[in-house]
Parts: structure tokens; C-alpha cells; sequence
């Protein structure tokens, strides 16, 4: 016996609203009775932290491991039988069909959807055959879901690179059930990358996001004492000796909201300002930027930062005049942009994402050197050249998955009242100004000032089971409601790597839940 997934024509990634489609061959080499046979479309994203050993009895678990698995995709599509009969399948190959549509936001945080699709009253449920399911495959445990913190946002990137730690993986499975109580279900697996669209981009006119830092050199110091190779003492030259040093102000920006796109160049300016009347040239000499990712990992109330850097340019030996010395103060000199036009982010970095238990976010570091006199330049003038590097940093930048939603999706979301607009934010339940809606102070008994509200936390807010589920009339609209039967998913997409071995065995600990 042997099972295989086939896709049909599977892109290097798949995408939001894309059809993933294929078929189950089974190869029996003897008679076998099959009850059904399912094929699930499942995500997962999955957290483990280390705990103290004084808190064990606070969790009420072994070790020193908690973890948290949300199943952020989960579809189920039963491709045999229809009528529930279990038929004997004869030697030979046997194929069956399948066919899936990615939905735009994670299922774990609608209480409703997983109430009904898996465990109870769905598949699996409350009047369906037995704890395992119809038929006796198994579902997924809804019950331990709705036990769990949730945020509706867009489906996460694939995600690996953090062993025992964190990951986020997609998948097919087939589970074939074999009647009988001494034989066991067969089941294959099948991985594939996902990388999400990206949210509509506001418009940034000409608005600009900058990081800036004035500097000074220091005032010149002649070379005189010091003896040349031949042994003659060099010339105790003044020239330039106690000028007023150069002065400039360096600024890095980006247009706001600033927002950088997988596989794309930075959209970065470089401007000098130059603040003294300094009668000489300046140099940029080496220029670094880096990209740092932070990624959030949280498992009940712990939470742990991993930072990855990605050097996006590493420009050395560089010899760019920062305009002319006979420039007046406050000129300002744009720094050519050859060295990063052409240097794109990394295929291997992810979109900026928030989902339950993981949040990936960026900042934009810089290095730059400067060259008061360039090396060398000492010999003949006797005077000692100045170096001094500058670090920046921009704090607030996303990165975009370069995936633009289909046109009709963005259109119809506009056309939408604007209490009733699809979302894509990366969570939901938020106030206009971004932070999420504040209960009133809890009133004072003894006197005392109102206690304030504790605030809610975005990435991970209350609680969200069975007893205050919202009613559909509350609950803040889906992406999912803007999104016609008729769309599929977009078209063009970037160089993407992602997940390197999306079939690698998983490299979590055995699942011990918070």
C-alpha cells in the first residue's frame, strides 16, 4: 500500500484566495475495505517557551515546557464515499479529487466556525458518530481551541527557523479509514509555503518618515613630532589648524507609512545638511543597513523576543563628496543612491504579520561612516584624517508581501460603509486611534480613586470562549465577506523563499498545553 498528494501545477507559494487542487492516489496491493476517505487543509502555528520551576504548579504541567497550537486554517472535504458505505477497493491505483479554497483571515478566532466545523454539533460533534468523528476519523479538538486567547488577522506567513521555539506550517492531510477495530487509519501529509497578501496601501502623497543626527569632527591636530621613513621630522604644517571643523546633519527617510515590499529595493533617501561654515570636503566613506526582525513569541502570559538581522547593503571603500565646501550653511547635498537601488530585501524575509501566539515586526538600522580628509590624505598635508560613524535607526517600518488583493476585492471593500468595511488589518476589534477599546474604571467602595483599567494587550487580548462569544450583529465584518466566489488569487508574485524544507519533520516539542 502507498499514498501520495498530487497538486496540480503547485506554484513555488500559494496565496490567499488561490484554489489548491489535486489528487489522492492510493496503490493497494491486496483488497481492503475502506469506510471514507478525508482530505483536511489545515494550518498551524505553534509556540514553546521554557517556564521556571517555580511556576510549574502555576500551569499544572511537567517539565519546563508549555505550549500553545492554533490551527489557523483548518478545511475539511470528504472526496469518498458520498453515501457513507464502506466498499471493499480492489488491487491496483486508485485516484480521488480534491479541491480547496485559501480563505483570506485564520478560523481560530471565530468561535462560531469552530463550534460547528470541528467538535461540536460539525463532524465529530454533538449528533454525529462517536468522539472521533463520522465515519471515525478525528477532528480537531474545537473545545481546546475556544479554551485559547484568539486575534482574527490575515493568515500568518509560513515560518520556520526557530527550533522548539516557534513555527507556522501548512498542510494537506488524507486520513483513510479502515473498518475494524484491530486496523489502523492510513494517513499522508503534504506541506506547502503560503505567503499572505498584503492590506491595502494607504496613500503617502508626499509625507516622509525620517531618523536624523547632527554631528561634529573634532578640531584638526598637525602631525608634527612625528618622523617620516626617511627619519626627517615632516612638516609642522598649519594648514587647517584650528579652522572650525565640519559640521553636518544626516538624515534617513522613508515615505510614510514606511513600508518596505519582499524581494524589493528600499525606497531610501540619504540627505546631508551642512550646519558650519567648514571650508572642506567631507566623504561618505561606508555605508551599512541592515534589516531587523523581531519576532514576538507568547505562550499564556510568557512571551519571548528572537531578533534576526537581514544586511540588506554593504558598501565599503566609498568615496561620495557630500557637496562642496564652498556651499553655503544649511545647503542640503541628497547622498547618491547607487550603492542600495539595486539591493533587494532578502528572498528569505516575511511580511510583518500578527496572529494569536507569534507577531513578527521590523526596524531599518544604518551605519554610515564619514571622512573628514580621506586615509592617505595625511602624508602630504600633515594632518591626521577624522572618521566617525553615525548609527540610525527607523523604529516603526512594515514589510509588505508584494501581493496586491485582486482588484474587485479593493473595490468592493471601498464601496462598503465604513462601519460595515471588510477588514485586513493584522487584528481586529480596534479603536480608530489603534488601540483597543478600553471597559470603563471599576468603581471605588472604600473611598479610594476609581481603580483604572487594565490595558488590553493587541497581540494578545481576553480571553474568547463559549460564554461571550459576540452575536453576529457585533462581531466586527471578516475580509471573508468582501470576497466574491468568483475571485481567485492574484496573479503577480515575488521571489519568495520562506520556509526552506516545508516537509521537514517538525522541529516542536511534544504539545503540553498552558
Amino acid at each position: 500500500m502507498s499514498i501520495r498528494i498530487v497538486l496540480d501545477k503547485p506554484p513555488e507559494f500559494y496565496t490567499n484566495l488561490d484554489f489548491i487542487s489535486g489528487r489522492v492516489i492510493i496503490v493497494l496491493q491486496r483488497p481492503e475495505t475502506i469506510g471514507n476517505i478525508i482530505v483536511k487543509l489545515e494550518g498551524e502555528s505553534v509556540t514553546a517557551l521554557d517556564i521556571r520551576t517555580e511556576r510549574r504548579d502555576e500551569y499544572n504541567v511537567p517539565g519546563n515546557v508549555i505550549s500553545e497550537n492554533h490551527k489557523i486554517l483548518y478545511r475539511v472535504f470528504q472526496v469518498y464515499p458520498d453515501d457513507a458505505v464502506a466498499l471493499s477497493f480492489q488491487p491496483g491505483m486508485h485516484e480521488f479529487k480534491f479541491n480547496f479554497k485559501v480563505p483570506l483571515n485564520n478560523i481560530c478566532h471565530d468561535a462560531r466556525a469552530i463550534s460547528s466545523v470541528m467538535g461540536v454539533g460539525g463532524i465529530g460533534g454533538v449528533g454525529n458518530a462517536g468522539i472521533l468523528g463520522r465515519g471515525g476519523f478525528r477532528t480537531m479538538d474545537g473545545a481546546k481551541q475556544l479554551m485559547l486567547a484568539h486575534v482574527k488577522s490575515t493568515l500568518p506567513p509560513s515560518l520556520t527557523g526557530f527550533p522548539q521555539e516557534a513555527e507556522i506550517r501548512y498542510y494537506v492531510k488524507v486520513t483513510i479509514q479502515r473498518p475494524g477495530i484491530f486496523k489502523e487509519n492510513w494517513r499522508y501529509q503534504l506541506g506547502f509555503k503560503f505567503l499572505p497578501v498584503e492590506p491595502p496601501r494607504p496613500d503617502s502623497g508626499k509625507q516622509e518618515a525620517f531618523a536624523r543626527r547632527p554631528f561634529a569632527f573634532k578640531p584638526r591636530t598637525p602631525l608634527s613630532g612625528r618622523r617620516s621613513f626617511f627619519g626627517s621630522r615632516t612638516t609642522n604644517a598649519h594648514n587647517g589648524v584650528g579652522q572650525t571643523p565640519p559640521s553636518f546633519e544626516i538624515s534617513s527617510r522613508l515615505p510614510f507609512p514606511s513600508i518596505l515590499t519582499c524581494n524589493q529595493p528600499i525606497p531610501l533617501r540619504l540627505i546631508a545638511k551642512k550646519l558650519v561654515p567648514a571650508p572642506e570636503q567631507v566623504h561618505l566613506t561606508a555605508l551599512e543597513i541592515a534589516l531587523v526582525g523581531y519576532t514576538h513569541v507568547r505562550v499564556a502570559n510568557i512571551e519571548k523576543v528572537e531578533q534576526t538581522r537581514w544586511i540588506v547593503v554593504s558598501a565599503l571603500n566609498l568615496s561620495v563628496a557630500l557637496g562642496s565646501p564652498d556651499d553655503p550653511v544649511d545647503t542640503e547635498f541628497g547622498i547618491p543612491n547607487t550603492p542600495w537601488v539595486a539591493q533587494r530585501l532578502p528572498n528569505t524575509v516575511a511580511p510583518s504579520f500578527r496572529t494569536c501566539n507569534l507577531m513578527r515586526r521590523y526596524e531599518l538600522e544604518m551605519k554610515i561612516t564619514l571622512n573628514w580628509g580621506l586615509p592617505g590624505a595625511g602624508k602630504s598635508s600633515g594632518l591626521l584624517p577624522q572618521a566617525v560613524s553615525l548609527p540610525l535607526t527607523m523604529s516603526k517600518v512594515e514589510v509588505f508581501s508584494g501581493i496586491k488583493p485582486p482588484a474587485q476585492l479593493l473595490q468592493t471593500a471601498v464601496s462598503r460603509p465604513n462601519n460595515t468595511r471588510p477588514s485586513v488589518s493584522s487584528s481586529a476589534n480596534i479603536n480608530g486611534n489603534g488601540t483597543a477599546p478600553q471597559p470603563p474604571p471599576r468603581p471605588s467602595t472604600n473611598g479610594r480613586p476609581p481603580i483604572p483599567p487594565r490595558p488590553n494587550d493587541p497581540l494578545y487580548p481576553p480571553q474568547l470562549g463559549p460564554d461571550n462569544v459576540p452575536g453576529y450583529d457585533d462581531a466586527p465584518p471578516s475580509y471573508d465577506e468582501a470576497m466574491a466566489e468568483s475571485l481567485t488569487g492574484p496573479l503577480d508574485r515575488p521571489a519568495y523563499s520562506g520556509v526552506t524544507a516545508e516537509n521537514a519533520p517538525s522541529t516542536m516539542p511534544p504539545e503540553k498545553s498552558a
